[in-house]
Order: C-alpha cells, then sequence, then structure tokens
C-alpha cells in the first residue's frame, strides 16, 4: 500500500481517515501536529467526498427505448 494520500482508493482514505480521528480524540499529540493530522484528516475527506461524487455521476442506468438507448441518473429504491 502507497503512502500517498493520492494514490489511496476509498476504503484506504477511510481507514486513514479513522485512524487520524482516533489519534486526535486521544489528545496526546502536541498543538502543531494536531493541526497537521486535522489538515491531513480534512483533505481525505474532501477526496472520500470528491470519490463518492464521481462514483454517483458514473452510476446510471441504461434503458433501451424502442432501439434508442436512454440513459437515466441511477435512483435505488427505497423498502
Amino acid at each position: 500500500m502507497s503512502n500517498k494520500k493520492e494514490d489511496l482508493n476509498f476504503e484506504e482514505s477511510i481507514k486513514k481517515l479513522e485512524e487520524i480521528a482516533q489519534e486526535l480524540e486521544k489528545g496526546d499529540l502536541d498543538l502543531d501536529s494536531s493541526v497537521n493530522k486535522f489538515e491531513e484528516g480534512m483533505k481525505l475527506s474532501k477526496k472520500c467526498n470528491s470519490l463518492l461524487e464521481d462514483a454517483e455521476k458514473r452510476i446510471t442506468i441504461l434503458l433501451n427505448d424502442n432501439g434508442n438507448l436512454k440513459e437515466e441518473d441511477f435512483n435505488p429504491e427505497e423498502d
């Protein structure tokens, strides 16, 4: 697994974000380290949000409408 944040997939990014949150919650870090961890967490949070938005945009349903393909947004059915 790469250490570069931009190389992390969604699951790896979430795991790293959880680790950062745990470190910050412990309160053992000095101010500079806490700020750096917070900044890293914010970047990971934005990356995760972007990955989710990109995935949402790609999820579409192709319907055959009398030989013409029609693209619609994916809307999960509510139970």
